[in-house]
């Protein structure tokens, strides 16, 4: 295990270097000043100058590129071009929002999913099965921000049960902090738990096939029973791979909802961030969320070692 360990480990170093370099030479080739863009129109070129040199902007590239790898190696995410504060400050206060929304929809579409997809597994060609399947597949087609929009109208402003956007702040208490993320959470947990469930029942499905289900089978089980005590475990693998994925993509990919509901998360800062030509921000909170999509890669394969053996023998 510990070979195998070390082998993925070596991967992802591998795997965050060469992302460094890509998302370094993306902001690098996009076009603009971010001096510039600061000052305005009429600035002159002698301030424009000074301010470049001041946030850094001045010197080789090669230069530039080490010295913020080397500040990130060191917790130094250096200072945001709008705000005038550490990015690692900001970064850290918007990801208090957007890691437990991320966490929070996760939960929320296993729940939903695990269940739904055994039962549409257990009752396979069934009235059951062919209503999940119809549901989960309206669950894909249809975008999370318009089941956003639906949630609000419904649960904020018909029935008043939640706010319709914004964020309290956790210092103002876990349930109101809570409360004021369901919403995005379901919104975006909807999506995520039709893809689980139908995943979750086709790898179910594909294990009812092997011989040991039929050989438990014989001995007296019902399919159900064949399932839970024998099925599921081997076909938590691909289901895993999902779950990671999603993790990843809740966590990077929530910039619509967090701006539907308002929500100063981690998306909505890199959106400012872009928006403002504040590169620094952009740069730092890419390669964060990219650091945290390839751990969350390693941490879904030492999973499928702990599931199968046979993976970590041939690692």
């Amino acid at each position: 295990m510990l070979r195998f360990a070390a082998s993925r480990l070596i991967s992802l170093s591998l795997s965050l270097l060469a992302a460094s370099v890509v998302i370094f030479a993306v902001i690098e080739v996009i076009p603009g000043d971010p001096a510039a863009f600061m000052l305005g129109l009429n600035a002159q070129e002698d301030t424009v100058a000074a301010l470049r040199e001041q946030l850094g902007l001045e010197g080789s590239v090669i230069n530039r590129y080490f010295g913020w790898v080397g500040g990130m190696l060191t917790g130094d995410f250096g200072t945001s071009y709008t705000y005038r504060v550490p990015v690692a400050d900001l970064i850290l206060a918007r990801m208090w929002i957007s890691l437990p929304l991320a966490l929070y929809a996760l939960i929320l579409s296993t729940l939903i999913a695990f269940p739904v997809g055994l039962i549409a597994a257990a009752r396979r060609g069934r009235p059951a099965d062919m209503g999940i399947m119809g549901v989960t597949q309206l669950g894909i087609a249809v975008p999370n921000f318009w089941f956003a929009m639906i949630l609000v109208v419904i649960f904020a402003i018909k029935l008043r049960w939640f706010s319709a956007g914004g964020f309290p702040g956790w210092d103002n208490g876990f349930w109101l902090g809570l409360k004021s993320l369901t919403l995005p959470a379901i919104a975006l947990a909807l999506p995520q738990a039709s893809i689980l469930a139908r995943v979750m029942r086709s790898s179910v499905l594909d294990t009812l096939d092997q011989d040991y289900i039929r050989t438990a089978r014989a001995k007296g089980l019902n399919r159900s029973q064949a399932i839970w005590r024998h099925g599921l475990r081997n076909a938590m693998i691909p289901v895993l791979t999902i779950i990671g994925m999603q993790f990843s993509f809740l966590l990077a990919g929530a910039i619509i909802i967090e701006n539907v509901f308002f929500l100063p998360g981690l998306g909505r800062l890199i959106f400012q961030g872009i928006t403002q030509r504040d590169l620094i921000v952009v740069e730092s909170g890419v390669m964060l969320l990219v650091f945290a999509v390839i751990t969350v890669t390693f941490l879904v394969d030492l999973a499928y070692a702990a599931v199968d053996p046979r993976l970590r023998r041939r690692g």
